[in-house]
């Protein structure tokens, strides 16, 4: 088999194929949150092809020298572009990618993986970075999310009887049940395993949202208990709106016991159009938990301990001078992503906009934020910089577009007529001309 290390060219190479794993609220396994991979049992989010449909759960023994993950590492090892891999091969979701990362994380194991990986792909390297997300429970609906991902989006289609309760199996009671059964009685145990046996060097904790997860205070405080907590790393995805939980503090009761942690604070807006996006939010109280956090980051020994992670929607436009100035206020990084779309009718992905008004409308934000930014909002000027150059969802899919369009737009005020916000996706993009006059006359 032929092998190409890093070192020798080889820019498809990704570390986490030997080091970490994920499983979804539904109990789909992939290489990482990111990867596009066929689908075990039901579509996910970034999926553009059906699952199965049927629950067919696998263990971590069974996945982790699985055929598939065989053919992944061959693949990896030669050199070779996987589709799986697009999310970062095309930069789809943000300029610094995952893959990045993992490689970086893991930088010395790179070649314990060549080495412990014979021809067929199999590896005796165990697994050490988990991301297990135990259930959809959030107590947030952002708009570009959904139901797998979200409790509360979960129960909204089942109040007003959305197409998606029938048309989802993992949504019928006998199959949540047998989610629900997997999830404690397996995929706990593995995660536990991996605590207990000293196995774990990284925690990825997302959700849903993972702060209401009763598992995560319970391994955290667990790790601090029998004195491992010392040579885990943990990063968060979190939208910060609770960071205590029956006398526990996060920041430091546990975070600070930890070998280093990492917290993103989710927020993609301020406000009163920060609200709209993310329905749950409450501004204030987001502000107050994070300037409660940053008494606790070092951010000397870790410029990344606490940071703002931003992703990119259309209505989300009007705010990045605004999350540009909360990263220079506090003097903390910002993350910023794009939202996932994978079809024509995510209509809050600012790529839905027609070319002219989207480059017009990055031109001005980055006339008046460049000038002053820092490297800790370099990703911000990478992100709206790299949008000039991905094909606007007009320039992808001519034919479909129009119609699409006009699909996106019913479902979100079809849900602006469910949650009764205090502000319109109208009042917001009538804030521009441009964006207003193509939301209007494109009907």
């Amino acid at each position: 088999m032929s092998k190409i290390k890093p070192s020798e060219g080889n820019k498809t190479f990704c570390m986490a194929p030997w080091r970490h794993t994920y499983l979804s609220p539904q109990s789909e396994r992939r290489m990482c949150c990111a990867s596009t991979e066929p689908a075990q049992n039901f579509t996910q989010y970034i999926d553009t092809a059906e699952g199965s449909n049927k629950y067919q759960p696998m263990t971590l023994d069974e996945h982790w020298n699985s055929e598939h993950m065989k053919s992944v590492r061959k693949k990896m090892l030669a050199g070779e572009e996987l589709e799986e891999c697009n999310v970062c091969n095309n930069k789809l979701l943000n300029t610094k990618v995952y893959r990045d990362y993992f490689n970086h994380l893991f930088k010395k194991d790179i070649e314990s993986a060549y080495n412990n990986t014979d021809d067929s792909g199999h590896t005796t390297l165990p697994v050490v970075s988990f991301d297990y997300r135990f259930s959809n429970l959030c107590n947030f609906k952002c708009r570009m999310c959904g139901s797998m991902l979200s409790s509360q989006w979960e129960a909204e289609e089942r109040k007003h009887n959305f197409s998606a309760v029938n048309e989802n199996l993992w949504m019928q009671p006998p199959v949540k049940k047998q989610i629900e059964s997997f999830t404690k009685n397996v995929a706990e145990k593995e995660f536990s395993d991996a605590i207990e046996n000293r196995q774990m060097e990284e925690i990825y904790w997302v959700g849903g949202e993972p702060l209401m997860y009763e598992e995560h205070w319970k391994y955290m405080k667990r790790m601090v208990d029998i004195d491992h907590a010392k040579n885990v790393q943990v990063r968060y995805n979190t939208n910060l709106s609770r960071i205590h939980h029956q006398g526990v503090d996060l920041f430091k009761d546990l975070l600070s016991k930890f070998k280093n942690w990492r917290v993103c604070a989710s927020i993609d807006g301020t406000n009163e159009i920060g609200e709209w996006i993310r329905t749950g939010l409450k501004y204030e109280k987001f502000i107050e938990n994070f300037e409660y956090g940053l008494q606790f980051a070092d951010h000397k020994r870790n410029p990344h301990q606490l940071e703002l992670d931003f992703t990119l929607t259309t209505p989300g436009l009007f705010e990045i001078e605004n999350m540009f100035e909360l990263s220079l206020k506090y003097d903390v990084y910002i993350m910023a992503k794009v939202c996932f779309a994978f079809s024509p009718d995510i209509i809050l992905c600012p790529l839905a906009l027609p070319r002219k008004v989207l480059d017009d409308c990055v031109d001005e934000i980055l006339a008046k934020i460049t000038p002053r930014a820092t490297w800790k909002q370099e990703l911000i000027i990478d992100m709206l910089q790299y949008l000039k150059k991905r094909p606007t969802f007009e320039e992808q899919w001519p034919d479909t577009y129009r119609s699409a369009f006009l699909k996106g737009k019913s479902r979100q005020l079809s849900l602006e007529s469910i949650r009764q916000q205090d502000i319109t996706l109208d009042e917001i993009f009538s804030r521009n001309d441009q964006i207003h006059a193509w939301w209007t006359r494109m009907d």
